[in-house]
């Protein structure tokens, strides 16, 4: 994982400064040196210090970097929480790339958090894979910080049978069980929109089953069928507005896509002093 994240900087790298960065090369002295500040200008949830670290790591030159503050942590507006001091090529060549990374990250920690303060009893929050191309293992991390819960990170990880699998083998009994026949080792979700669908799948062995787009009313209907024998999670249409009463229910797992998929950037700058 620590190689994809150094690929991902060094591609970041490479596409902000192709043939290097001709203003700093052209009007900054190669011994010239300064410090710099990582401020926040609004209060949130801090994800991403350590790939700013692997940023600077990744560019080299001659830095001393030290943060207050960690991964997860809590950060106020106006509160200052790192310092980078050394070879002003290395800061100013580095600052783009590392503020779009703690900046993306930090904002699906934050709004991860916020969702995770509306759950009442053991409910989790789950991401999904509506993640930015290249940037999964990144996004997936800050929703850790956030306080969240990862779903797969990607198709290889679990069987998930959607609505399209079931259409094409035709039933949820047959598809699980070719599931269970050609694949070991790994769980078996199946997502169902209907009641009816629910009872098949809670007549397989299937691990978790899914509840996508059910009204509350439904939910409940097969949260209190299920009596604890399959995981169960609700996804489609969960906003910070329902989360609580979603999680009241009784569900193991609550699935968010907006975690990731349009969130609003945490505010940060680096500061010269």
């Amino acid at each position: 994982m620590k190689d994809l994240i150094k690929e991902i900087i060094e591609h970041a790298l490479k596409e902000d400064m192709p043939k290097g960065d001709i203003t700093t090369d052209h009007l900054i002295p190669k011994n010239h040196q300064s410090k710099a500040y990582f401020i926040a200008k609004e209060n949130g949830i801090l994800s991403g210090i350590e790939v700013v670290e692997k940023v600077f790591q990744v560019l080299g030159g001659k830095y001393q970097l030290s943060f207050t503050l960690k991964d997860g942590d809590f950060v106020k507006e106006k509160q200052i929480f790192g310092t980078v001091e050394g070879d002003t090529h290395t800061i100013l060549k580095a600052e783009r790339v590392a503020l779009n990374l703690i900046q993306r990250m930090s904002g699906i920690a934050t709004t991860t958090h916020s969702y995770v303060e509306r759950l009442v009893g053991n409910c989790k929050i789950l991401d999904t894979r509506k993640t930015t191309p290249n940037l999964r293992i990144l996004e997936k991390q800050a929703v850790r910080d956030g306080g969240g819960t990862n779903h797969r990170f990607c198709l290889s990880d679990m069987v998930m049978i959607k609505d399209n699998h079931i259409d094409a083998v035709g039933s949820i009994t047959k598809a699980v069980a070719l599931a269970k026949e050609k694949t070991s080792g790994v769980q078996i979700e199946v997502e169902v929109e209907t009641y009816e669908q629910f009872l098949e799948a809670l007549s397989t062995p299937c691990d978790i089953i899914m509840l996508d787009n059910m009204p509350n009313e439904l939910m409940k209907k097969c949260v209190l069928a299920n009596q604890h024998q399959k995981k169960l999670e609700a996804s489609g249409n969960m906003n910070l507005d329902r989360i609580t009463e979603v999680s009241e229910l009784g569900v193991d797992f609550i699935s968010v896509g907006a975690l990731t998929h349009s969130v609003k950037s945490l505010d940060i700058s680096l500061k010269f002093h």
